[in-house]
């Protein structure tokens, strides 16, 4: 599932001179990105799935039976505002346990960068290309509501105001409105920000994403008012993008 293509002329140039020059500045490093998931302090696999054992932050009781999401463009930017990207894309399916590390096929010079993010989901340009590997994973949206990909799907059960248990589909994409003349659009792609890095031959970061947070921070989430049908509810999607801001963290890098 992971894809990645050339990430500029002036990467290149950088391999080409350490041939010439082992000073660490240009040195290349290999980076992998490793993803860990928890609810709140505890840690989830694929072992804690189709079991209602997770209690949201407005008292649903649930389980996970599904969660993928899409992550694209590690960026890492220099002080001087230089930055080194990592076009492609890497698909992480804790259900069938793929893509839980991710390791570019390409390097970057070593050394401190002000700034080290990725994209969650698709920016704009990335979404609307067609990328047969994701079609062949059902990841496409819909052209009734503008096409592209999803950027997460998360499903599972919940015990209902009824207590019956009720099936749930949490999936984020583009917010789109549909129910005009013609679609409005709302990006609702976000950045990861990792903070400073001193980045070495060879850099592991440990990434956390706390499933728990969808549902809390800061839009406490009923799940027996908006629990399917997310993917053309413009407003759903707008609070789960707030929602987003806060999932995801860094909980260490090895090196």
């Amino acid at each position: 599932m992971n894809k990645l293509i050339a990430i500029s002329s002036v990467f290149f140039l950088c391999l080409l001179s350490c041939h010439k020059d082992k000073d660490d500045d240009v040195f290349p490093a290999l980076v992998t990105l490793k993803f860990n998931h928890s609810w709140d302090d505890t840690p989830i696999t694929a072992s804690n799935f189709n079991t209602i054992e997770f209690t949201n932050a407005h008292g649903e009781e649930l389980s996970i039976t599904k969660l993928r999401y899409l992550i694209s463009k590690i960026t890492f930017q220099k002080e001087n505002g230089e930055t080194y990207t990592l076009d492609g894309y890497n698909l992480v399916d804790i259900t069938n346990g793929k893509n839980l590390s991710f390791t570019p096929k390409y390097a970057i010079p070593v050394g401190t960068y002000s700034r080290v993010f990725f994209t969650f989901g698709f920016d704009n340009e990335d979404n609307y290309n067609n990328y047969q590997d994701l079609n062949s994973e059902s990841w496409n949206v819909p052209e009734m509501l503008g096409g592209g990909y999803h950027f997460m799907q998360l499903e599972g059960k919940f015990i209902d105001n009824t207590s019956t248990e009720t099936g749930y589909a949490y999936h984020t994409i583009r917010a789109v409105d549909n129910t005009g003349p013609e679609l409005v659009f709302e990006d609702t792609f976000f950045e990861v920000d990792l903070g400073e890095i001193n980045l070495s031959k060879s850099t592991t970061f440990n990434i956390n994403m706390n499933v728990s947070e969808w549902f809390k921070n800061p839009n406490t989430w009923d799940l027996n008012q908006l629990n399917n049908m997310l993917m053309p509810n413009y407003d759903a999607q707008i609070l789960m993008y707030e929602n987003g801001q806060s999932v995801f963290s860094l909980e260490s890098i090895d090196q």
